[in-house]
């Protein structure tokens, strides 16, 4: 089972981020080696936090040494040898991580890509979803089949490519 908590701070557009937010993390999950979570009985549980790109900041600068907001940042909690073995919980319950959302820099994506922010925030939190999982962009292969599987996730919710077209760059 699949549980999302969602936390979100003024500024963000009025939405019903918490559906958003449980179709993304619950489409990333079912298009990863992990789909098996959706039906288990342990409680996996993901926290989304929708806040502001002073906090990001912050985030980024304490935890990965970068000096600016990003857009997203994951923040898994159970290491990605380990994950197999969550069934075997003791409580029945398993915290996969946190995703934190900046609310400007995903609105000035957005309206750079000329998409909704919701829409935008939907691949975002698919991405960090991976992240959780143990995805991860840092070489050209991996970046390749991360994107494959955000691809794959986000169509299953009606969401076009986010990457564009590879043959003509659009």
């Amino acid at each position: 089972m699949i549980e999302v908590a969602v936390l979100h701070e003024e500024g963000w557009p009025d939405t019903d981020w918490e559906f958003l937010a449980q179709r993304a993390v619950a489409s990333a999950i079912a298009h990863s080696p992990y789909a098996a979570f959706a039906a288990d009985q342990t409680l996996y549980e993901v926290a989304v936090k929708l806040t502001s790109d002073d906090e990001v900041h912050e985030l980024n600068r304490a935890y990965r040494d970068k000096d600016k907001p990003t857009n997203v940042l994951s923040f898994p909690m159970v290491q990605e040898d380990l994950l197999q073995a969550t069934a075997n919980t003791d409580d029945g319950e398993v915290l996969l991580g946190d995703i934190v959302l900046a609310e400007g820099v995903c609105a000035a994506e957005a309206a750079e890509k000329g998409i909704s922010i919701a829409d935008h925030a939907t691949h975002l939190i698919v991405h960090g979803t991976f992240h959780l999982l143990g995805y991860d962009h840092m070489d050209d292969n991996e970046a390749e089949a991360m994107e494959a599987l955000e691809i794959a996730a986000l169509a299953s919710i009606g969401l076009s490519d986010p990457y564009g077209d590879r043959t003509t760059g659009d």
